[in-house]
């Protein structure tokens, strides 16, 4: 697969330049504001009650401006604890202050330092993290002054503007960043989709396109072959043939028709019985379908003896669709699945029974003691199947072979 250029990698993979910006401006602006904090404490030194305990509060928060300075914390957790010590730093002015120095409105001894929080919260989660914390300054200001003086009320408005204003903006940069990344995304599937159109064109589209040919005029059971061939020939060229992803994804995804998927399984020895309405599944789920009815047919004409026939019986049922394979063979012996299964023979255990595990449904397998098999697969109606892996999806549900007595987990020892 061709290599994403560094660059794209690079714009994908780094923050966009608008919030790295704002983490630069917040430990700048966190120094000002200690600076600016200090000075006011200074100018105003002899109305203060306790300088001492003032020092005291600013000394706190220069050893958080400091530490997070040399080893910068964009977490929540870091900024949840500034906020803490700015909000703690406020209700500490009526320890540092007379009542009266605070209601005339002297300022608080952090200042505009929680400021920095508000913003931080901003970065990390929009204008709803911008709003919130200053709600939270705010709330410690009317508590700290007791009675709110224009300062306070103008001061809180200030940060929840400035809190909800940056937030605003940090959501749309990030969700223009994420759009940025999604093109050029696009653009590098674009590319190699198009490399891969050119060498399957040349390659596979013509193969398949001489072997339906061929087959065709041979007819018999080759023309079957040709047939499958055909198909795969004509996806194949719906995908290399788009512009648009978005069409190629519904030709891999759309609805299909199980019955005219399961068209070529019929020949010699197996007989199809279909219902005269279309039978509409997701694209990925009835190919899962007919890759177990085929796995299902391949273990007739292993096992079931040279003479047996099969037939595969199709039907809607509204909320789901079943399929069954009958077969008219020897049937499979009491414990011979289960004996394959220790072999490590897990042909119908993943074929199967795992396909239908990782579409929701179920499969059956029963045997009766005058032989015959009888493999019933129930896929739920018109699911859109997320295909998970199949040693993380839930396990197949197996039900008791109805005449034979035992569990059976798959058809032969495949």
């Amino acid at each position: 697969m061709a290599a994403v250029p560094a660059s794209t990698n690079a714009v994908l993979d780094d923050e966009h330049v608008i919030v790295r910006g704002l983490w630069r401006g917040i430990d700048v602006f966190r120094w000002l504001a200690l600076a600016y904090a200090a000075w006011s404490v200074w100018e105003r030194h002899g109305q203060i009650a306790h300088l001492a305990l003032g020092v005291a509060v600013l000394g706190v928060l220069a050893a958080w401006t400091l530490t997070v300075t040399l080893r910068p914390m964009r977490t929540v957790r870091a900024y949840t604890v500034e906020l803490v010590i700015g909000c703690s730093a406020i209700l500490a002015t009526r320890l540092v202050d007379d009542p009266g120095v605070i209601t005339a409105g002297a300022k608080t001894i952090p200042s505009i330092w929680p400021t920095a929080a508000i913003v931080g919260f901003a970065v990390l989660r929009g204008w709803r993290g911008g709003v919130a914390a200053a709600s939270i300054v705010a709330a410690c200001s009317f508590v700290e002054v007791v009675e709110p003086t224009p300062n306070t009320v103008t001061n809180s408005i200030f940060g929840l503007l400035l809190g909800g204003c940056i937030g605003h903006c940090v959501d749309l940069a990030r969700s223009s960043h994420a759009a940025l990344a999604e093109a050029m995304r696009l653009d590098a599937a674009r590319a190699e989709r198009d490399r891969l159109a050119r060498t399957v064109h040349d390659g596979v589209l013509q193969t398949l396109a001489f072997i339906h040919r061929r087959a065709s005029d041979l007819g018999g059971e080759t023309a079957r072959l040709g047939a499958m061939a055909g198909e795969q020939e004509r996806i194949l060229r719906t995908l290399v043939s788009m512009a648009d992803l978005e069409e190629v994804g519904r030709a891999i995804s759309g609805d299909a028709d199980l019955r005219g998927l399961l068209r070529h399984v019929e020949g010699e020895g197996v007989q199809l019985v279909s219902p005269a309405d279309a039978v509409l599944l997701p694209r990925r789920v009835a190919d899962e379908v007919v890759a177990a009815v085929e796995a299902a047919l391949d273990n007739v004409r292993q096992h079931a003896g040279d003479d047996a026939r099969a037939w595969v019986l199709l039907d809607d049922a509204g909320d789901e669709v079943a399929v069954t394979i009958r077969d008219s063979g020897r049937g499979v012996p009491a414990g011979r699945l289960d004996e394959a299964v220790t072999q490590g023979r897990l042909g119908i255990s993943s074929s199967i029974l795992g396909r239908l595990a990782d579409l929701g449904g179920t499969a059956t397998v029963a045997s009766g003691p005058g032989g015959g098999t009888t493999v019933e697969l129930r896929i739920p109606h018109l699911r859109v199947a997320r295909l998970t892996s199949r040693h993380h999806g839930r396990q197949p549900e197996v039900r008791a072979a109805s005449d034979a007595g035992v569990r059976t987990q798959g058809r032969g020892a495949s």
